[in-house]
């Protein structure tokens, strides 16, 4: 068992005999009383987020979460569906637990699997993806970088807001976190 000295953004723990992933926390010593830790947890069967308090050193039960490195292949119309590199062996995903991550999948890219024995519990994206425009509006002469920007979307459907000099066919890198544009990669 672990305390609340332990808890880190991203760690799974056991907690009203549910699990729940730790979105963020905060470690907070008052001016009087004892110090606490304010959290907010996912429940990852439910999705549903919910604030919770710990009082400091109060014991918690952290699950072992196993990484395993996949390649998406492809998504039909209920399931993402993901390889693993070393044995080859397919993973269906439904699309509810892939939640916003799908904005930044296409065939081939390698992410990190969560699992809790053999069941799935999250995915890990690469922290920037490059993705090719597939339509945007076409940039006028004497745009700049320093101006504004224009919606455009990519090949797996996201649209994000990017400077008005991207053309259709740019290839953009974009930050999974955010979901904002970073730069042009290739025009």
């Amino acid at each position: 068992m672990a305390t609340t000295a332990d808890i880190r953004k991203g760690a799974v723990i056991y907690h009203k005999n549910k699990r729940m992933k730790v979105l963020e926390f905060l470690h907070v010593k008052p001016g009087k009383g004892p110090a606490f830790v304010r959290t907010k947890l996912k429940d990852i069967a439910s999705g549903k987020i919910i604030d919770e308090t710990f009082n400091a050193g109060v014991k918690l039960d952290f699950l072992k979460i196993e990484a395993k490195k996949m390649q998406f292949l492809y998504n039909d119309d209920n399931a993402h569906i993901f390889m693993d590199n070393i044995t080859y062996d397919q993973f269906n995903i439904v699309n509810d637990l892939i939640g916003d991550a799908k904005h930044y999948l296409k065939g081939g890219i390698n992410v990190d699997l969560l699992f809790d024995g053999d069941e799935v519990l999250d995915i890990r994206l690469p922290a920037h993806v490059n993705l090719e425009v597939s339509h945007t509006e076409p940039g006028i002469k004497g745009n700049t970088a320093t101006g504004g920007t224009k919606p455009a979307t990519v090949e797996t459907n996201f649209t994000l807001q990017v400077p008005l000099f991207v053309d259709e066919g740019d290839i953009l890198k974009i930050d999974t976190r955010s979901g904002e544009y970073i730069e042009r990669v290739k025009s």
